[in-house]
C-alpha cells in the first residue's frame, strides 16, 4: 500500500542514502553497467501492474459482501471475521517480506506474491465453504502483504534517481485499483449473469497478468537497499558488489552519524512512537471497516448495489489527489495536529450523516469519509518526520505499522457482531464515530514537533 513511500523518501534525506555509492544497479547478467532501458521499462510496467492488484481482493469483496454472505450462509459475525483478515495478514505476513527478499530476491518474492494473489482470487469463490473462503482470501492477502512491503525496495533498487516519481506512479496505480474494483465489480457481475462467484474470480486475471513482467527478475539476487551486506571483505563482485554501498542503507547511517544513533534504541519508551502506532492502527481500523462494510450500509438504506459500489469507489478515489497534497502540507508544518483534527472532523460528519440520512446524502458522506481516510498518507509522512536518522525511521516504521495493524484487527469484527446482534447500523456507526476521538488524540500526540531519539 503508499505504505512505505515516506520511509523511502526520508531515507534519501537521511544522509547515507543521499548519494549512491558504487555503480548503478546491474543487469541480470551481473554486469556492472547501467540496466538496459527496455528492462527498466519492463520493471516500471511490473510496478504498475503489481500496484493495481494490491487492493481489489478487498474492495471487490466489499461490493458483493451481501451475496457472499447469502451464498456461503455467513452470519454477520463471521463476515466481520472476513473483513478483519486483511489487517491480520498485513501484520503477520508483512514482517516476513524482508527476510524472504534477502533469501530469494525482492523480484522473485513479488512474482510469487502475484501468483498467490491470482491463485487465492480464483480459488476462493468456488471452494464452497466459509473456512475455505477465508483460507483462500488469506492466501491472496499474503501475496498482497509481501508485495506491498517490497514495492519501495524495488523502486530504490532499480530507480535510485527517480524514487519520488516512481513511488508516485505506483501509489496512483494502487489507488486506481482500489477504486476500480469497488466501482466495476457489481456491473461485471451483472454482465456475467449475476453470478457473484464469477464477479469475484474475474480479478484473478489482472493478477495473472501482473506475474509476467516479474518473471524476468526471478533470478535477481541483488541485496535491497537497507539490507546488511558483507562489504568489508573486498572479495565481493558482480551484482552484490555493485550495490554494496546502497545495501548498507539505513544501517549505514549509524556509522555516519556516530554514537547518536545507538543500536539499543528502545522505541517502546517513546510516547511519540506509541501515539503514532495508535494513530496508524485507528486510521487502519476506519479504512478496513469502510472497505468491508460501507457498501452494505448503503444497500441496507435502499441504495442499489451498483451505486453502493460506486460510492465506495468515490471514497477510495479521494486518496489519489490528497495523497500528494497532504504530505506536502504536513511537511511544511512543525506540528501536524491541525491536519489530524480536520481529517477527524470530516470523519465525524461523515459518520453522523450515515447515521441520520444514509441514502439522502450518500454522495456527501462518501466524499467526507474519503477525506478522513487520507489519515493514511499523513501517518506515513509523520513516520518520516518523527525521526532524525535513517535507522530511526526504519525502526519507527516497523513498530508503528506492525503494532497499528494488530490494533486494527478487532474493529471490523466488532462491527459485524454489533450489526448482527442489534439488527441495524446504529450501534456500528456509533462505534466508528467514537473511534475518531481517540484517533484525533493519538494523531495530535504523534504530530508534535519532536523525534523518537529525544525520548528513547
Amino acid at each position: 500500500m503508499p505504505d512505505d513511500e515516506t520511509q523511502t523518501q526520508t531515507l534519501n534525506r537521511g544522509g547515507a542514502a543521499r548519494t549512491p555509492v558504487g555503480p548503478p544497479p546491474p543487469q541480470l547478467s551481473g554486469a556492472a553497467e547501467a540496466p538496459a532501458p527496455w528492462l527498466l521499462r519492463l520493471i516500471a510496467v511490473g510496478l504498475v501492474l503489481a500496484a493495481l492488484n494490491l487492493r481489489p481482493a478487498i474492495t471487490s469483496l466489499g461490493a458483493l459482501l451481501e451475496e457472499v454472505r447469502e451464498g456461503l450462509h455467513m452470519s454477520g459475525s463471521v463476515a466481520g471475521v472476513l473483513t478483519s483478515v486483511p489487517p491480520l495478514c498485513f501484520a503477520v505476513f508483512g514482517v516476513m517480506a524482508p527476510r524472504l527478499a534477502r533469501r530469494f530476491g525482492a523480484g522473485a518474492v513479488v512474482c510469487a506474491g502475484m501468483v498467490a494473489i491470482a491463485a487465492g482470487l480464483v480459488i476462493r469463490p468456488y471452494i464452497g465453504s466459509t473456512a475455505g473462503f477465508l483460507a483462500a482470501s488469506a492466501l491472496a492477502l499474503m501475496g498482497i502483504a509481501v508485495s506491498n512491503i517490497l514495492m519501495p525496495v524495488i523502486v530504490k533498487r532499480w530507480f535510485p534517481d527517480r524514487v519520488g516519481t516512481m513511488t508516485g506512479l505506483y501509489s496512483m496505480a494502487l489507488a486506481l485499483g482500489t477504486a476500480l474494483a469497488a466501482a466495476v465489480t457489481v456491473p461485471l457481475t451483472g454482465a456475467m449473469g449475476g453470478d457473484w462467484q464469477s464477479g469475484l474470480a474475474v480479478w484473478a486475471g489482472l493478477a495473472a497478468l501482473a506475474v509476467l513482467p516479474w518473471i524476468v527478475l526471478v533470478r535477481d539476487r541483488t541485496p535491497a537497499p537497507g539490507q546488511a551486506a558483507p562489504a568489508r571483505s573486498g572479495a565481493a563482485s558482480g551484482p552484490s558488489a555493485s550495490v554494496s554501498g546502497r545495501a548498507a542503507g539505513a544501517s549505514g547511517q549509524a556509522s555516519a552519524s556516530g554514537p547518536a544513533e545507538a543500536p539499543a534504541l528502545r522505541i517502546t519508551r517513546s510516547r511519540t512512537a506509541w501515539g503514532l502506532a495508535c494513530f496508524f492502527g485507528l486510521q487502519a481500523t476506519a479504512a478496513y471497516i469502510t472497505m468491508g462494510w460501507m457498501p452494505q450500509i448503503f444497500r441496507d438504506a435502499g441504495v442499489s448495489a451498483g451505486t453502493a459500489g460506486v460510492l465506495l469507489a468515490v471514497t477510495m478515489a479521494m486518496g489519489v489527489p490528497l495523497a500528494f497534497v497532504i504530505p506536502r502540507v504536513a511537511a511544511r508544518l512543525k506540528q501536524q495536529g491541525p491536519i489530524v483534527v480536520v481529517l477527524g472532523l470530516c470523519g465525524l460528519i461523515g459518520y453522523g450523516g450515515l447515521y441520520l440520512a444514509p441514502a439522502a446524502g450518500a454522495w456527501a458522506w462518501a466524499l467526507l469519509l474519503g477525506v478522513a481516510n487520507c489519515a493514511f498518507p499523513l501517518a506515513l509522512t509523520m513516520i518520516g518526520m518523527r525521526t532524525r536518522t535513517g535507522a530511526g525511521v526504519v525502526r519507527l516504521s516497523a513498530f508503528a505499522q506492525s503494532t497499528g495493524y494488530l490494533l486494527s484487527i478487532p474493529g471490523p469484527l466488532l462491527v459485524g457482531v454489533l450489526y448482527q446482534h442489534s439488527g441495524g447500523w446504529g450501534l456500528p456507526i456509533a462505534l466508528m464515530a467514537g473511534l475518531m476521538i481517540p484517533q484525533m488524540v493519538a494523531g495530535v500526540l504523534a504530530g508534535r514537533d519532536r523525534t523518537i531519539e529525544d525520548e528513547c
